[in-house]
């Protein structure tokens, strides 16, 4: 997460991601974000971990097992990054149809 993916960056073979964009891997949503949290559940295991500025300021820190797996990212987006929430959830609710396994919340917690 806090490292370049270098099987895709700076690759002009990298696949393309369903919106177009050639992928980078998550070590950028990481450097976009003031924070991150990366949670991950396999079998026999299960783990989370939290970045900065893509910068990782925990260890691997050890969660219990509660029988799920998969993936969950939390991030909050530098605010010069972020658009209205109505378009940003607009663009991830695109994205989620073209990855059926994708699941998207949008908490807009951003005062009025």
């Amino acid at each position: 997460m806090a490292s370049k993916d270098l099987r895709f960056f700076d690759n002009p073979d990298a696949p393309l991601l369903p919106d177009g964009h050639p992928r980078r891997g998550m070590s950028v949503v990481a450097a976009f974000s003031v924070r991150l949290v990366h949670t991950n559940r396999r079998r026999g295991g299960a783990w989370t971990q939290r970045y900065e500025h893509g910068i990782p300021v925990t260890g691997l820190t050890p969660i219990s097992d509660d029988g799920t797996t998969g993936t969950v990212v939390h991030f909050l987006p530098h605010e010069h990054l972020v658009r209205s929430s109505e378009d940003l959830a607009g663009e991830l609710v695109k994205l989620r149809a073209r990855w059926g396994m994708l699941s998207v919340e949008v908490d807009d917690r951003r005062s009025p």
